[in-house]
């Protein structure tokens, strides 16, 4: 898949994983789409480690869309963590 593909896979992923897990985040649609780019790169990684399957094959397969969601709601779940523990620590 080119660039191109990766970046609109990768903002739909995070729109779904921010849809998926609903909440304030720090950051706007350029992290949404880092998120949902490098989320389906841990999708697919992660995918292939654990189960031995290459889950990143095309656009229009649905394990890519299924990997690309999945590593997004974990990189989230992550960045979340990370940056919520940064603005209490801000705050204190």
């Amino acid at each position: 898949m080119g660039i191109i593909a990766w970046i609109i896979i990768g903002l739909l992923a995070g729109a779904i994983a921010k849809t998926l897990l609903p909440g304030k985040d720090p950051g706007g649609i350029i992290i949404t789409m880092l998120i949902g780019i490098v989320g389906g790169l841990l999708g697919g990684w992660l995918g292939k480690v654990i189960f031995g399957v290459d889950s990143i094959d095309g656009f229009f397969d649905l394990s890519t869309w299924i990997a690309a969601i999945i590593g997004s709601v974990i990189l989230l779940l992550l960045y979340r963590l990370i940056a919520g523990n940064r603005h209490s620590h801000r705050h204190a």
